[in-house]
């Protein structure tokens, strides 16, 4: 059975994707032994993208995985917060909990911002139904925020019919992920569905019924939410012998162990070494979770295979999809294939024709083809590439 004895308790702290797949995946691996997941909200484990889309739009009051834990023979502890952690005992609010083998699968938890005290956060099922019940026709809602979770808020909220500002401190939306003139290629989306975009804003103060940008100028707002990033929830594992990085994220190697032995981790709190990309990555997206989740398992049953996926992940904002894969950095080249105002449009980065990501705007087709191309990474004749009417897979070098 490899690193993993039959007998031995395994304990999943963290019941999110990440979690749910692991404990299903250990069990289709054949682990006969004892499982426990734990979870901190009183949900079974549920799917988190539909919470700003069906959630908020009232389609869905509830995305619990299914899974039946019980069949599984997993015991499934919700409303348990893990507090701390020592060999072979991990701590929580409810009293210790042994165990032979660990795997960390506790998340990310969103970035508040300060002296925002009454404003909205969406990370969890319960945060998403009290922000729907908000969403009211004639609202007036600021959102502090442009990045991927601020879109498809601003998406939900005016198909609702409220009234939406965007806030953001970058100069152009999705600041922290894409090169300014890719994310403002997207400034006119927020335009036509009659959303206020506010660029390069500073937010000074919310008060009761406004927000007050460092320019002066103030904002009406009935309701507030703040998008603006999360950080790996680790704070309780603060002096046990599980190494952090700066940004709190769990080290692990490149089979997801952790450096305290017998304990793994998984989903949106780790960081994990990437031959691929030359350097750590933290991924904080579905794709990661899910396929995280299986690789855990399976490294802790005793395969020997890198984790190194091909990052994905994807949104859909004001009527279009917005796909990407890979992983970009500061100097690759820039394609355009189509125009952003195009119906249509991808954008491609090369490294000496090496595609490195792509991100696609309504072309499925595209994106379905630079996956297998960036799993082989492959190298393309940027003139074909930036056709739009060359099939990717057709735009190969040599």
């Amino acid at each position: 059975m490899g690193e993993q004895r039959s007998t031995d308790q395994v304990v999943v702290v963290g019941a999110g994707l990440a979690g749910a797949q692991c404990v299903g995946a250990l069990r289709r691996g054949g682990l006969q032994g004892p499982i426990t997941l734990l979870g901190d909200e009183p949900h079974a484990p549920y799917d988190r993208p539909p919470l700003s889309k069906d959630v908020l739009l009232g389609k869905a009051d509830s995305t619990t995985l299914d899974v039946d834990y019980r069949r599984l023979g997993v015991e499934l502890l919700t409303g348990r917060r893990a507090t701390g952690l020592e060999p072979g005992v991990l701590h929580t609010d409810a009293g210790p909990l042994p165990y032979g083998s660990l795997v960390i699968a506790t998340g990310a938890a969103p970035t508040a911002l300060p002296g925002a005290d009454g404003a909205h956060l969406l990370r969890t099922l319960d945060d998403a139904l009290a922000l729907r019940a908000r969403l009211r026709p004639g609202s007036r809602i600021v959102l502090v925020g442009a990045g991927w979770i601020g879109a498809e808020t601003a998406t939900a909220a005016r198909e609702l019919g409220c009234e939406v500002t965007v806030v953001e401190a970058g100069p152009a939306p999705l600041p922290g992920a894409l090169p300014r003139a890719v994310g403002g290629a997207m400034t006119a989306w927020y335009e036509e569905a009659g959303v206020v975009l506010h660029c390069g804003a500073r937010v000074a103060a919310v008060g009761p019924g406004e927000v007050l940008l460092g320019d002066g100028t103030r904002l009406a707002a009935d309701e507030v939410v703040v998008g603006i990033g999360a950080r790996p929830a680790t704070g309780w594992l603060a002096g046990s012998a599980v190494a952090l990085d700066a940004g709190g994220a769990i080290l692990v190697d490149e089979r997801l162990r952790t450096s305290l032995p017998g304990v793994w981790a998984a989903g949106d709190c780790v960081s994990y070494p990437s031959a691929r990309a030359g350097t750590r990555l933290a991924v904080q997206h579905w794709d990661h979770a899910l396929q995280s989740g299986d690789a855990v398992a399976a490294a802790l049953l005793g395969a020997d295979t890198p984790y190194d996926p091909v990052p994905y992940f994807w949104s859909e904002q004001f009527g279009r999809m917005v796909q990407y894969a890979g992983r970009h950095t500061e100097g690759d080249e820039l394609l355009w294939r189509g125009a952003p105002g195009d119906p249509a449009w991808s954008v491609l980065w090369l490294r000496g024709g090496e595609l490195r990501a792509l991100l696609t705007v309504d072309r499925p087709r595209d994106l379905v083809q630079g996956r297998k191309l960036l799993e082989r990474s492959a190298v393309l004749d940027p003139a074909r590439a930036a056709d739009p009417a060359v099939p990717l897979k057709s735009a190969l070098a040599g």
